[in-house]
């Protein structure tokens, strides 16, 4: 065998391997690239919307997610506690969100939420940043007794809110708890982070069953 025949079978194993190394690497170079294409946490906190599913949400249940660096709060009011939204009128500086930078237009009632039993609520005390605990129970002596129809408490300086994110009347925080844009993209599905379009509202508002 001639040294010109070996020479052409060691270019021509070369030639193969460095193109099968070659392939390995376009993989993995694709794979960051694809991946890319799904929001990141990093994203989502700087804005990106945020899906929740709400379909095992339970009465007094409260979950919490990150969306632009804050916790936001999704929990489930039952009958009972939407019936006690009505009755603190006299005890809150706002009662009826007249301050329209703390809630979106379409939030603007007595429960601040599209659904009412369904609140969305960013879960930062408006006084300094701190973030209020949930205290759903009734008639919590440390917070007033019988008065207490349930809501947030802020250790730090002792701001408190009731279940619609308003802020009782005589305590540190200025206003009520903001509530961020969102809407239902079904019954059991929030995106937050998109407000939703003026039409979409009233039907999801008036055929909501209070569960």
């Amino acid at each position: 065998m001639s040294e010109q025949t070996i020479d052409l079978k060691k270019r021509r194993f070369l030639t193969q391997a460095t193109s099968v190394v070659g392939a390995v690497g376009v993989g993995f170079v694709a794979i960051p690239f694809l991946s890319t294409w799904n929001p990141s946490a990093r994203a989502k906190a700087a804005g990106a919307p945020v899906d929740i599913d709400i379909s095992k949400l339970e009465n007094g249940q409260l979950v919490r997610v990150l969306w632009r660096k804050k916790p936001v709060w999704i929990f489930k009011r039952d009958k009972t506690t939407l019936a006690n939204l009505s009755t603190l009128t006299d005890v809150l500086t706002d009662p009826d969100s007249n301050e329209t930078s703390q809630q979106p237009v379409y939030a603007k009632n007595t429960y601040r939420s599209i659904n009412p039993d369904i609140a969305v609520i960013v879960g930062v005390c408006t006084h300094l940043g701190c973030s209020p605990t949930y205290r759903p129970e009734l008639g919590a002596a440390d917070l007033g007794g019988d008065a207490w129809k349930g809501g947030f408490y802020c250790p730090c300086h002792g701001s408190k809110f009731d279940l619609a994110g308003r802020v009782y009347a005589g305590v540190p925080a200025p206003t009520n708890l903001i509530i961020p844009p969102y809407h239902f993209v079904s019954d059991t599905l929030i995106q937050i982070g998109v407000s939703p379009e003026a039409h979409e509202v009233t039907p999801i508002f008036k055929s909501n069953k209070l569960t």
